[in-house]
């Protein structure tokens, strides 16, 4: 666990220029996240959360203000330092999931440190420690289509976690799943960040699963609530 929030934004706005019109996604956006917090962002269709989720992660750079991940201002970095940044230290989890669908569930996780910090045999040891925790050995040469909805989702945490990232981002992470495999999902996402001290953002419309959270942020119109 390290001394610095996970992440700071401080003062964000995002604008985009549309024809004659300035469209605000995010407007004075100030957050903190602890370095082992878990934080539901819940907001409606458009109000701005997959924009701030992209600007933590270093996806998209905010038009205003300073973002701080684990003590480190990325604000101005370029697309390049970016990308070295986001591979080092940001774990996401897409709603879609986005496995390589003709790897196994093993590669899957092996394809991230191709870009990362681990080869080799160091790389192989972490991804079956992970699958074993996330109960997958026996699904570990699985394709993702022979896996279920359930079973893809855990490979997609483990693949965010190979890294080791400072913050993990997930997007709607229940959203395709039936409500008992949703809060399973749930249940395993926060023992695997609180076993690990590692802060992560869950992006969400579904109220149920804020339980699972230390704190719940509300998003309306490119702000936050309160």
């Amino acid at each position: 666990m390290t001394d610095h929030p996970a992440l700071h934004l401080d003062d964000v706005t995002k604008t985009y220029q549309v024809g004659d019109d300035e469209i605000v996604a995010l407007a004075d956006i100030d957050l903190t996240v602890g370095s082992d917090e878990i934080v539901a962002l819940i907001g409606p269709s458009g109000s701005g959360k997959t924009t701030l989720c992209s600007i933590a992660g270093g996806i998209l750079a905010p038009t205003s203000g300073e973002v701080t991940v684990a003590g480190t201002s990325i604000s101005g970095y370029s697309d390049r330092q970016l990308t070295e940044f986001r591979q080092s230290n940001i774990g996401f989890v897409f709603q879609s999931v986005n496995l390589i669908p003709f790897l196994t569930a093993r590669e899957n996780l092996l394809v991230v440190d191709e870009l990362g910090r681990r080869t080799g045999q160091a790389a192989r040891d972490r991804a079956d420690t992970l699958l074993e925790e996330l109960g997958l050995t026996d699904r570990r040469n699985n394709l993702p289509e022979q896996l279920s909805g359930g079973q893809r989702q855990r490979v997609a945490i483990g693949r965010a976690l190979m890294n080791e990232p400072t913050l993990v981002l997930f997007d709607e992470p229940t959203s395709a799943l039936d409500s008992k495999l949703g809060e399973q999902v749930m249940e395993l996402i926060q023992n695997e960040m609180k076993s690990r001290g590692t802060a992560a953002i869950i992006v969400t419309h579904d109220d149920r699963i804020t339980h699972y959270a230390d704190r719940t942020v509300h998003i309306r119109d490119g702000r936050l609530d309160g």
